[in-house]
């Protein structure tokens, strides 16, 4: 296999020494060269001129740019191609450095930009071959007014760029100018295209657990791996829709005649835990007899078999195939999980606690008569956010001018991505769904072995040009299944002489290898479906949008202002692979063609077809609420959905709890208003707390400063307020719950950096003979650490809770002096313990000074230098910290890694709640503002009041437009 040019290491050590060059630089700039003038010339240069009038080459009539106090614009022109040249102009003003950042790391070109650092991060997403794929859709999928829009867009950057460079763009750009050189390239059409495939690989779905899986049958059987993924609770957390079913190649949301179905509703009042809604008949048919609730071995030993026939605990989908390759797998696992950690996530890490909100509320139900949507995506958190709110106004509807529509768009792509025009508003979250399969392949100096025969890799050659540095090339090798991502990682080189394999596999050669397919390496018409849905003025025209968004697959929710209530609705969208073989829970044998997707690379063959995706409109118990929990429950019997979306959906905490709230407000017919809808998405009520408070509580403790945290918790409402000490002990004590029954027991490429423990010398987990063990350290990044305390978890442990000797309730003594714990409350006791000394060293011995906030932070940080420059330049160009309420897996979910420590790492990225009664009255807030400049006023002018809960008033029609704005920028030909 083709070698890494450099370890992760010298990644690392690279990227940091060229940022500090620029660091250095940006110093200069800052005055200790040049004087304070040189400073205020060189922060300014890049300002927006954002009053009076600019010239534009291209445009064939005006547009105004009308901005309000906090730089938010409202664009207004005659014609379509005018509208997104005007777009693309105003994004570059603002974010111009973001966007250039990001277009080249979706095109595998950061080292041109920073250096020999990245060469290794631009090598992998050279693999993938996002630019390639982007450049197929252009040429090959989208519309020719699909084109005619980007390419308008990509005009009005570049009319944007024309004859400015460095510091007249962002004080990073006057950076690598100096450094280097570098001068900015012409915005092109693919480049915007291509960045929905980063905003795809940050969706992708269950990829990571396909390899965390595996990665634990180096310690755990198939039973307890099963344990920690358990099924979802059906009996408990309502799916988005109810007993609806396909019937003569069409999804029925009320389910097919004689079903026994109750229909997408069961009217109002009906409790709020879903139970008796008509999808209990046969609801052991899915998820339940794996073993789950039955008595576990000892983590570390022993296997069992699988369900589906497969064998026990090798990590690999067909354990009669490919058993002997185990070992070698778990190598190359292990090994693309940390080159995974180094692949920048724009939007968010990739784990079980990662989602969004987004619910809409029937008129019957809503003070205003008309429906209420409320959507909060959770991403990661970016400075300058990943959003960027706009509006896009034609001053007269007509063919030549088809938009009226404003929202949150992404800078670098035309067009809104969520939010409103005229007729209907829209939401989306993840729908999570399995469009990622890893297949190990047997590899050959000709090529790979598949259905018995050796057939030759697809190849490309890719040169990686390196900023001050020579260029590297590499080659791409690409097999039926996909491109091979192992070949990113110089780990691998002996893993076909590490791996035994048995006589019914392939012979071993020069190793395996790992492959990806992924439904976003097929070109798709997805940037066609943007235009559609800001077009949209019904349902039936929102589904035809959705029908083209193919990657990454959304919820989409819908309402309009339509009739006495207005309607709402919901629909399942996305390219879904129908597999001949398997599940995708685990990596598959590649040389086995029972094992291939249905789907060519072309077309619509073996996907779902999108007739027979899920959808309703107007259900009977007058809300839809979707927050990344089930689609709908999959299986064989009446009122059961045939296909399998996936198996590993998030484990609806945070949507029950939406459901709850709503039932609650709306019962003895109560009204739910735009202040309610907001201060359900600031909801911080805590699932596991309320389960786990009552049995803390109970502990006997005998330490008195134990005791005196115990307390704490008496009288908690399990709310996570900012300024709570009880949220504060009790999250501790939840971290180290999980530390003690799982962390430890986790291989080590699961574990977070730094996580050191004993282990015996054959690797079967935690051992009380220490003179018979080594020192092993976790090798995971802080974002994707297990357990991460995700609702995955909350689940494991109500599952678990009512054993109170099950063996994951043990734990090494902490000292040689302390007896082993062996049951649930001696884990629970160690656990307020621990927790109890983790505070005192982190917020003071004195608990009157302990808060949440104090433990969980948010910290903005800018791109590239705000994040790995020395500490000096982090002060300048990041913000924060701010101490925030919320937590993982609640509604207002800010959420932390609980392996690695209490940080934010991913927040609601916006809020929005519109009000189809009148459009003026919606609001909406970013999690920074409008400006990627450092000093601008609009920089962060938002995140203070987003961390509050407030929203801003969001303007649509023209009048109350006008009545916003403080600053007009005319645009002319």
């Amino acid at each position: 296999m083709p070698a890494n040019e450099s370890g992760p290491s010298v990644k690392k050590k690279g990227r940091r020494a060229r940022l500090l060059v620029l660091v250095m630089v940006l110093a200069l700039l800052a005055g200790l060269g040049y004087g304070a003038y040189w400073s205020v010339d060189t922060v300014r240069a890049s300002f927006p001129q954002t009053t009076g009038s600019l010239k534009v080459p291209g445009l064939t009539g005006t547009v105004d740019v009308k901005r309000d106090e906090h730089g938010i614009p409202q664009l207004y022109a005659d014609n379509d191609e005018d509208l997104f040249r005007a777009q693309g102009f105003v994004h570059a003003q603002d974010r111009f450095w973001e966007m250039d950042v990001r277009r080249h790391m979706t095109a595998g070109r950061l080292s041109e930009m920073f250096g020999s650092g990245q060469v290794e991060t631009d090598a992998f997403l050279r693999t993938l071959g996002w630019r390639h794929v982007a450049q197929e859709e252009y040429d090959k999928k989208l519309s020719p007014e699909t084109k005619k829009y980007l390419q308008a867009y990509a005009d009005g950057v570049n009319a944007y760029l024309k004859g400015k460079s460095g510091k007249d763009l962002s004080v990073e750009h006057a950076a690598l100018k100096l450094t280097d050189g570098y001068k900015p390239e012409q915005w092109t059409p693919v480049d915007s295209v291509a960045w929905l495939k980063a905003m795809a690989w940050d969706l992708r779905g269950n990829m990571q657990d396909e390899i965390d899986r595996s990665l634990m049958t180096n310690k755990l059987s198939q039973a307890q791996i099963d344990e920690l993924y358990p099924p979802y609770p059906f009996d408990r957390n309502k799916p988005i829709v109810e007993g609806g079913t396909v019937s003569g190649g069409k999804y029925a949301p009320q389910g097919t005649p004689g079903s026994g179905s109750t229909g997408t509703g069961t009217g109002r009042g009906n409790g709020t835990t879903g139970t008796g809604t008509g999808t209990g008949n046969g609801t052991t048919g899915t998820g339940t007899g794996t073993g789950t609730g039955t008595g576990s071995t000892t983590p570390g030993t022993g296997s069992q078999a699988t369900p589906n026939g497969a064998a026990g605990a090798t990590g690999l989908a067909d354990n009669a195939t490919a058993q002997g390759a185990t070992v070698g797998l778990r190598t190359q696992l292990g090994s693309l999980a940390k080159t995974l950690d180094e692949i920048p996530a724009i939007l968010g890490p990739n784990g079980s606690g990662i989602g969004s909100n987004s619910w809409v509320v029937s008129g019957q139900y809503t003070t205003t008569g008309k429906p209420l949507l409320a959507n909060d995506p959770h991403l990661s958190p970016q400075l300058p956010s990943v959003w960027y709110q706009m509006g896009l106004h034609c001053r007269a509807a007509s063919p030549q001018c088809q938009y009226d529509v404003a929202g949150y768009t992404f800078s670098g792509m035309p067009g809104v991505v969520i939010g409103h025009n005229a007729d209907i508003a829209w939401g989306m979250t993840n729908l999570g769904a399995d469009v990622t399969d890893l297949y190990l392949e047997q590899v050959r100096p000709e090529g790979y072995v598949y259905d018995n025969k050796v057939v030759p890799f697809t190849t490309r050659e890719e040169e990686i040009k390196v900023a001050g540095g020579k260029s590297k090339k590499i080659t791409v090798r690409t097999t039926n299944n996909g491109p091979l991502i192992s070949d990113r990682s110089d780990e691998l080189e002996t893993v076909g002489s590490r791996a035994p394999v048995p006589s019914s596999a392939p012979d071993r050669g020069d190793g395996y290898a790992v492959a990806l397919r992924w439904t976003a390496l097929d070109p798709g018409k997805s940037m066609d479906a943007v235009f559609k849905l800001n077009r949209a003025k019904d349902f039936n025209s929102f589904r035809a949008a959705a029908a083209d968004f193919e990657v990454p697959s959304q919820n989409l929710i819908y309402a309009d202002n339509k009739g006495a209530n207005g309607n709402i609705g919901y629909q399942a969208p996305g390219r879904i692979p129908i597999r001949n073989q398997g599940d995708g829970r685990l990596p598959a044998p590649g040389w086995d063609p029972k094992y291939t997707w249905k789907g060519g690379r072309d077309g619509n063959a073996g996907y779902i077809p999108q007739n027979e995706m899920p959808w309703e409109l107007n259900p009977a118990r007058g809300y839809i609420v979707t927050a990344n929990q089930a689609v709908t429950e999959s299986g064989t019997g009446a009122g059961k959905y045939p296909y399998v979306l996936t198996t590993d959906w998030g484990y609806g905490a945070r949507s029950q709890r939406i459901n709850d709230l709503i039932e609650a407000k709306t019962k003895d017919n109560g009204k739910i208003s735009t202040d309610d809808m907001r201060t359900m998405q600031m909801d911080n009520s805590s699932e596991i707390a309320a389960l786990l408070t009552p049995m803390l509580a109970k502990i006997q403790v005998s330490d008195p400063d134990v005791r005196s945290a115990q307390k704490l918790l008496e009288g908690w409402n399990y709310t996570q307020e900012s300024d709570s000490a009880a949220a504060a002990y009790f999250n501790a004590v939840w971290r180290n719950i999980l530390k003690l029954a799982f962390g430890d027991k986790m291989p080590k490429e699961l574990r977070v950096e730094g996580s050191c423990m004993n282990v015996s010398e054959a690797g079967t987990g935690p051992n009380d003979d220490l003179t018979k063990t080594v020192r092993e350290c976790g090798t995971r990044g802080p974002d994707s650490a297990q357990p991460d305390g995700g609702d995955r978890w909350f689940e494991v442990v109500r599952r678990l809770v009512k054993d109170e000797k099950s063996p994951w309730w043990t734990a090494t003594p902490k000292t040689v002096h302390d007896k082993p714990i062996k049951t649930r409350d001696e884990l629970f006791a160690r656990a307020m313990e621990d927790a109890r000394w983790e505070l005192t060293a982190k917020l003071g011995k004195d608990q009157a000074t302990w808060s949440w906030g104090r433990l969980h932070q948010l910290t903005l940080k800018n791109q590239t230098i705000g994040k790995e420059g020395p500490g000096f330049m982090q002060w300048l160009l990041n913000r924060g910290p701010w101490n925030v309420g919320g937590g993982e897996a609640t509604v207002n979910a800010t959420g932390w890694n609980a392996s690695s420590g209490y940080e934010v790492t991913w927040v609601p990225s916006m809020r929005m709640v519109v009000n189809l009664g009148d459009l003026d009255k919606s609001r909406w807030i970013n999690l920074t503002g409008a400006s990627g400049h450092a000093y601008a006023g609009t920089y962060t002018d938002q995140t203070s009041m987003w961390a509050k809960g407030e929203l801003l008033d969001w303007p649509f029609g023209k009048g109350a437009v006008d009545k916003s704005t403080v600053d007009t920028l005319t645009l002319k030909p």
